[in-house]
C-alpha cells in the first residue's frame, strides 16, 4: 500500500467519523477534507475544484429549482389534495399517502415531496384526531423508495449515472432505474402501509400534530373577481370548504364596509370582499381553492401576477408602523407590498384590515415580492419572523410548469439534449415566466449538499487514481471468492446499505461506486448490476434519522427518538434486499 493510498484511506476514514459524530456540519467537514489533501498532494491543485463543474453537481442544483417551481405553480397542490380524507381508515391513508409521496418523489426532489405532503398528513392527523407518528414515518420511507424510480429522484441516482458514463462512455438514462426501482418501491410501500406503521412504538405516538405558529389566528380579506363562480351564491354555501381548510367566514365587505353581522345569508356581487379568519397558509390555500383573490388596491397583484410571498412580522413598541393604518402609510403604493391580515391575541375587527390601527405586539401578514417585503418591514420598523413566511402558490400556472417539465424531460430522453441543459432550459422558462423568482433560483438550491458532493467528487477521483478502490474491490472479492457472483452483489448492497444509514447517500455513491465497479471487474462480470445495486442501498437509509434528511424532517413533528427508526427500517430494507437482488439480476444481467 503506497503512501498515497494511506493517506486517503486516513483521510476518507476521519471524514466519515466526523459525518458520524455529526457535530460539524457536513459541507464543511468535506471542503475541510479536500483543502488537507491538496496541501498534502495527494488531490492534485488542478483538480480541486472540478467536483464543481461536475454535471452531477449541476443536474441536482437544477432538480432543486424545479421541484420550488413546481410547488410554486401548484402542480404540486393540484396533485395532493385528492388524497385528504379523515375519514379513510389508517392503513388507507398511508397507502394513498405512500402512493402520491412515491409518485411525486420520482419526478420531483424526495425532499421536496415529503415537505409538501407532511402538512397534509399532520393537517389530517388532526382532523381525525390521531397521532401523526403513525403515519409520518411511513410517509418519509415512501418518499425516499419513490426517489429510486427515476435518474432525477434522488442524488445517488444522479452520481451513479454520471460515473458510469466517466467510467464507460455512456450513462445511465432518465427511466434505467425504473423497472427495479418500482419494484422495490411497490414491495416497500406495501409493507409500510399494512405492517409497518404498526411497529411504531407507542412513547413517539404522543407527538402533537400541529404547533400553533406564533401569529396565531389572522383577520385578512379576499376579493370576488370578475365572473367568480360564487357571484349570485351566499358565505354560507362556502362555509363547508371554509371548514375543511380551517378558515373562518367572518362577513362582506361591499363598496368599502362591512355588512352587519357575518353575512352568511347576504348574496355575494361582484368586487364584494370576504372577511376570513385563520393561519396564513390556511387563508391561502382557501383562497386558492375558491378561486378568489388577495385583497388589493392593485388588481395586479393577484394570485398568479408574479412570484409573491407571504411574511409574519411583529411590531414592536416605537416602530413607524405604531398607531398607523395600512391606508395611512400608504403601504401599497410607497413599497409594493399590501397588508393581508392582521393578529391580536385573537381578537375579531369590525374595521377594514387596512383600516385597523396598528398597536405594538401586533403580527402583521404581508404579501408582496419577497425583496420587497423585506425592505417595507425595514420602512415600518415591523420584525420578520423566523420561518414564518412561504410563497403564494401561482395555481393558475400549474400546467404551464407541468408542461415545461415534461418537455425538457422529453427533450433528454430522446437525446435531443443532455439532461442537464433540458433541466436548465426549463428553470430558464420558469424564471421568464415568474413561477420561481429570481432570489428564489438562488434559495431553492441546498447548497450545503452542492459543496458537499463538489468536494467529495475530487477525493474520490484520487482515491481511484491512486488504486485505493481496486484495493478495496480485490478484498472483497478475496474475502467472498467462494460464492456466487448473485451473494458478492448482495453482501456488497449490505454493506452500502448500512454505510447509508449513518452517513450521507450522496457520500456513500461516491465511493461505492468506483469499489463495485472493481468488484464486477474482478470476477469478470458486467458492471451494470453492481453499480444499479449500489444506486438501490445508497437509498435505503431507514435505519436512523441521520442517513436521510427525509427522517431528519419527521424526527421533530413525529415525537421520534433515535432508536425507533431501525424497527420498520430493518425489516424493510431486509424487503428491499429480497426483491431488489433477483430484479436487477433480471433486468441487468451478469
Amino acid at each position: 500500500m503506497t503512501f498515497e493510498q494511506m493517506f486517503l484511506f486516513g483521510l476518507l476514514g476521519a471524514v466519515f467519523a466526523m459525518l458520524v459524530w455529526g457535530r460539524i456540519r457536513y459541507d464543511l467537514v468535506a471542503f475541510g477534507a479536500l483543502v488537507i489533501g491538496v496541501a498534502a498532494g495527494v488531490i492534485p491543485a488542478e483538480d480541486a475544484f472540478v467536483g464543481f463543474g461536475h454535471e452531477a453537481v449541476v443536474i441536482i442544483a437544477l432538480v432543486l429549482i424545479v421541484s420550488r417551481a413546481m410547488m410554486n405553480s401548484g402542480a404540486v397542490e393540484f396533485i395532493a389534495q385528492y388524497v385528504v380524507d379523515k375519514g379513510r381508515s389508517l392503513s388507507a391513508h398511508i397507502g394513498i399517502m405512500a402512493v402520491v409521496g412515491a409518485a411525486l418523489s420520482a419526478i420531483i426532489n424526495n425532499v421536496a415531496a415529503l415537505v409538501i405532503l407532511m402538512n397534509l398528513d399532520l393537517e389530517t392527523a388532526r382532523k381525525a384526531e390521531r397521532p401523526v407518528s403513525l403515519s409520518l414515518m411511513p410517509l418519509s420511507f415512501a418518499t425516499i423508495l419513490g426517489g429510486m424510480i427515476t435518474l432525477i429522484g434522488t442524488p445517488p441516482n444522479i452520481v451513479i449515472a454520471q460515473y458510469r458514463d466517466r467510467a464507460f462512455g455512456e450513462p445511465f438514462s432518465m427511466f434505467d432505474f425504473s423497472p427495479v426501482g418500482l419494484i422495490c418501491a411497490v414491495a416497500g410501500i406495501a409493507f409500510v402501509a399494512t405492517v409497518g406503521w404498526r411497529f411504531i412504538p407507542q412513547h413517539a405516538q404522543k407527538a402533537t400534530p400541529i404547533v400553533e405558529g406564533p401569529g396565531g389566528l389572522f383577520v385578512a380579506e379576499a376579493d370576488v373577481p370578475e365572473e367568480s363562480e360564487w357571484i349570485g351564491k351566499t358565505p354560507n354555501d362556502m362555509v363547508e370548504l371554509a371548514g375543511e381548510q380551517d378558515v373562518t367566514i367572518l362577513g362582506l365587505v361591499r363598496n368599502g364596509r362591512r355588512l352587519p353581522g357575518f353575512a352568511l345569508g347576504d348574496e355575494i356581487r361582484e368586487s364584494d370582499r370576504l372577511v376570513l379568519e385563520g393561519d396564513p397558509k390556511a387563508i391561502e390555500a382557501f383562497i386558492g381553492a375558491t378561486k378568489l383573490e388577495i385583497a388589493s388596491e392593485n388588481k395586479d397583484e393577484g394570485l398568479t401576477s408574479k412570484s409573491l410571498t407571504l411574511v409574519e412580522t411583529i411590531v414592536p413598541d416605537g416602530a413607524r408602523a405604531v398607531g398607523r393604518t395600512a391606508d395611512g402609510m400608504r403601504l401599497l403604493t410607497r413599497q409594493g407590498v399590501s397588508l393581508l391580515g392582521i393578529s391580536r391575541q385573537g381578537k375579531r375587527f369590525r374595521e377594514r384590515v387596512r383600516a385597523v390601527q396598528i398597536k405594538p405586539g401586533d403580527v402583521l401578514l404581508l404579501i408582496g415580492p419577497a425583496s420587497r417585503v423585506a425592505q417595507a418591514a425595514e420602512w415600518m420598523g415591523v420584525l420578520p419572523l423566523a420561518e414564518r413566511s412561504h410563497t403564494v402558490i401561482q395555481r393558475g400556472k400549474a400546467l404551464l410548469a407541468i408542461g415545461i417539465f415534461v418537455a425538457a424531460i422529453a427533450a433528454a430522453v430522446i437525446g435531443f439534449v443532455p439532461l442537464a441543459i433540458g433541466l436548465a432550459a426549463a428553470v430558464g422558462f420558469y424564471a421568464i415566466f415568474n413561477i420561481v423568482g429570481p432570489r428564489e433560483v438562488y434559495d431553492s438550491v441546498e447548497w450545503p449538499v452542492i459543496v458537499l458532493l463538489a468536494s467529495l467528487i475530487p477525493i474520490g477521483l484520487a482515491l481511484e487514481d491512486s488504486g485505493g478502490t481496486a484495493l478495496i474491490a480485490n478484498a472483497i472479492v478475496a474475502q467472498t471468492s467462494f460464492l456466487p457472483a448473485w451473494a458478492i452483489l448482495a453482501i456488497l448492497m449490505i454493506v452500502t446499505m448500512t454505510l447509508s444509514d449513518f452517513l450521507n447517500n450522496v457520500a456513500t455513491a461516491l465511493i461505492a461506486a468506483p469499489i463495485a465497479v472493481g468488484v464486477a471487474n474482478s470476477i469478470e462480470v458486467s458492471p451494470d448490476p453492481f453499480l444499479m445495486g449500489v444506486a438501490v442501498a445508497a437509498s435505503c437509509a431507514f435505519l436512523t434519522p441521520i442517513g436521510h434528511k427525509n427522517n431528519t424532517i419527521i424526527m421533530g413533528p413525529g415525537g421520534y427518538r433515535f432508536g425507533d427508526y431501525w424497527r420498520i427500517g430493518l425489516p424493510l430494507e431486509a424487503i428491499i434486499l429480497a426483491v431488489s437482488v433477483p430484479a436487477i439480476l433480471f433486468f441487468w444481467p451478469l
